[in-house]
């Protein structure tokens, strides 16, 4: 960043961290919409498939995960997560080129759909498209960190009508009950696609069912950035001491329909959807920032230039990536060694020929065998 603060202002103070923090928080928040408004635009152009946006979530995912520790802690993200990831390590290219569905895309080299981030080098769990699986790889996650005396804390994040899965249950309760270093963040947008929350919960808050597993449950406005940071922070530090899980519920809004495909205006009310621009968490936390006399009008317009160029250099560079090549489909889907004395009828090796297509039943070797 060309331009950095430096000191502490009361504000800064108020939550335990440097002005620099602040700075760093509001333009990976900043950051995030910029990615996704890009993601919007290269998809009405026919440029990229599928958007399933993070608009309005934010603050809070930059809020939750900044206390963690990157490449130490671990995250299992969900479809809404781009602030998330690049709070904890990914970049603007890295989003796009999983987007673009290029061989690069460290998400997994174009073999998933949109929206299914995840990055080894930075402790970001792949996750896939049925909702709430990865509260289950988290509780694993934070399971062997326990055993193995790591220090690490694994968190996971969904919306609220994910939490309504049996995984969800199955996971909290086993998390509690081994006091595992584990945060469960609920995004609750009040929308599981066109469902309101009022069809799919029966108490007034998600976070309410964790007194049924012995553990914190504390709700949070997401439009409060270092209101969301301090209820992580506390979590983290609970989890690093022992003391087990917490819920966090972040109360969010959703500023874009649930995906590219979908209509939101068939099913919310227009002085609904009207009112939502007054509960978003970026201008929110601009204001903040100003009033305190953390962001000038120079570092505003140094940051604002900043992240346009970033998307521009990562949206040129997505563009001009090659494709995966479709010989190396099957690549990681299966085991690169078989284990068993009398190998698959789909061969073994990176290559996975299958019958007629370089595979031991038609008499060839597999491609890509010895990769």
């Amino acid at each position: 960043m060309a331009v950095t603060r430096t000191g502490t202002s009361d504000l800064a103070a108020s939550v335990g961290l440097t002005d620099a923090d602040l700075v760093a928080m509001y333009r990976t928040v900043a950051l995030a919409r910029a990615v996704d408004e890009r993601m919007w635009i290269l998809n009405r152009a026919g440029r990229i498939p599928f958007v399933i946006s993070g608009q309005g979530h934010e603050g809070a995912q930059v809020g939750m995960a900044w206390p963690l520790e990157r490449k130490k802690d671990w995250i299992a993200p969900f479809y809404r997560s781009i602030a998330t990831c690049l709070a904890f390590g990914m970049t603007a290219q890295d989003i796009l080129m999983a987007q673009y569905a290029k061989a690069a895309d460290p998400s997994s080299g174009g073999r998933q759909m949109p929206g299914h981030y995840g990055n080894a080098e930075n402790n970001l769990l792949s996750l896939s498209s049925p909702v709430a699986t990865q509260m289950l790889h988290a509780v694993g996650i934070a399971l062997a960190a326990k055993i193995r005396k790591t220090g690490q804390v694994a968190m996971t994040s969904m919306g609220e009508g994910s939490s309504n899965q049996g995984d969800v249950h199955e996971g909290l309760n086993f998390a509690a009950i081994h006091k595992l270093p584990f945060i469960l963040v609920i995004e609750n947008n009040g929308y599981a696609i066109s469902v309101p929350a009022a069809r799919q919960i029966a108490t007034p808050n998600v976070a309410d069912r964790a007194a049924g597993y012995g553990i914190p449950g504390v709700v949070v406005d997401g439009s409060d950035v270092l209101a969301c940071y301090a209820a992580s922070k506390a979590a983290v530090e609970r989890a690093r001491r022992g003391d087990g899980p917490t819920l966090l519920e972040a109360k969010v809004i959703r500023l874009t329909a649930h995906s590219s495909d979908d209509q939101q205006t068939k099913y919310r009310p227009e002085q609904e959807l009207a009112e939502l621009r007054g509960h978003d968490a970026l201008p929110r936390f601009r204001d903040q920032l100003r009033d305190a006399g953390v962001l000038t009008e120079e570092l505003e317009a140094v940051l604002a230039a900043e992240i346009k160029a970033e998307v521009e250099a990562a949206t040129d560079h997505a563009e001009a990536e090659p494709d995966p090549d479709p010989s190396t489909a099957m690549r990681w889907v299966f085991a690169e060694s078989w284990p068993s004395e009398t190998p698959p009828p789909w061969g073994v090796g990176g290559g996975h020929g299958m019958t007629g297509q370089g595979g031991p039943e038609d008499g060839s070797a597999a491609e890509g065998a010895t990769d």
